[in-house]
Order: structure tokens, then sequence, then C-alpha cells
């Protein structure tokens, strides 16, 4: 596919005002990192990105959807009230254990659709595990990050501008590239479609 084709953020989705949070976007044929200011509402950071860069669609490391649970009535005792189906397939973070998190992720979601962008889920520790050798210090010590990325750069259909300089960056790439293998026809799905899929 063509790079002018290829329109899509991939976000490592952090707390609020942490400065956590990185957009990886394939721009003038390499693929290019940003991330938010310690103490920059992340939220309005990313809307700013989106308007001034035009993605068509972002994958992003964050819970869209809740249990199923939470759209039934009357509530069953047998039900997961905790996880997803694809959580559980992915042994993913529960989306109420940061609930917070959850939260504003699912209000982008709304705020984004208005501006014509779809927001998709993804989970790029998953895409590590199924496409790298990871080191044991993998998101655990920065001394690993090298390696991660030697690794990752034989996998990616671009350059990389610059290497990423924390594991953010690393995860906002991932998310980019479960972008690209979604768009190319080579993601993986999890988890069921009424409750909401993880793609990787």
């Amino acid at each position: 596919m063509e790079a002018a084709n290829l329109k899509h953020f991939g976000v490592d989705y952090g707390a609020k005002l942490a400065g956590t949070t990185a957009v990886a976007m394939l721009h003038q044929a390499q693929l290019q990192v940003w991330q938010c200011q310690k103490g920059q509402d992340a939220d309005s950071w990313l809307l700013q990105l989106t308007a001034d860069l035009q993605p068509k669609i972002m994958y992003m490391d964050a819970p869209l959807t809740l249990p199923g649970v939470y759209s039934q009535t009357p509530y069953a005792v047998s039900s997961d009230f905790f996880y997803r189906q694809a959580d559980r397939e992915l042994g993913a973070m529960s989306p109420m254990f940061i609930g917070g998190l959850t939260a504003r992720a699912i209000k982008l979601r709304v705020q984004l659709a208005e501006k014509g962008v779809g927001l998709l889920e993804t989970y790029p520790a998953a895409l590590a595990k199924l496409l790298l050798q990871l080191p044991e210090g993998y998101k655990k010590s920065l001394a690993t990050l090298p390696t991660c990325v030697e690794s990752l750069q034989g996998l990616l259909p671009f350059p990389l501008k610059e290497r990423p300089q924390n594991w953010h960056q690393f995860d906002a790439i991932l998310a980019w590239l479960s972008g690209y293998r979604h768009v190319m026809g080579q993601s993986v799905l999890y988890g069921d479609a009424k409750e909401g899929r993880i793609i990787v």
C-alpha cells in the first residue's frame, strides 16, 4: 500500500497529565513519534494533533468498551463484571480497574467520531509478544529498549525518523503497526464483536 494512503495514528494512551501519551504516524515516508509534555492535558493535546495531522483512524492502547454485562438488565450473578472476553483472551487489564482512563478513552471515541475520525482498540504488548523476541526487561528497564527497537525495526514497512526514547513511544509505534496490519488484512481480532474487539 502507498504511504499516502496510510493515514492512521498509533496511540499509547496514558494518565491525563503524566506526559505519557505518545502518537506514531507515517509522515513524509517515515514513522514519526510525538509525545505530550508532563502537565499538559493529554486529551486536548491529542485532539489538537488530530486536527493538525488529519488521521482517518486511530488505533489506541486503551479500553474503548465495558464488559457486556453493563448493557444487560437484569444483571446475572454469573456474569463477568470485570473483564471483557478480549481482556480474558489477551491477559489484558480490566477496563474497570483503570476506570478513569477507560472513561476518558470512550469520551474521546465519541468526540473523534463527530469529526469523522474512527477510534479502534489495540494492545501493543500483545503484538510485541506475537512478533518480537522480548527480553525480560521489556517495559521494565530502559536498558532493554535498544534491543527491542532493533527487533522492531526489522518488522516495520517504513523507516523510523528517530529511535523511540522511552517505552511510551515504543508502544505508540507498536500500536501504529497493529493499525498497519489491520489495514493490510494481517491483524488478529480478539474478543466478541458486540462487546468490543481488540486488534493486534
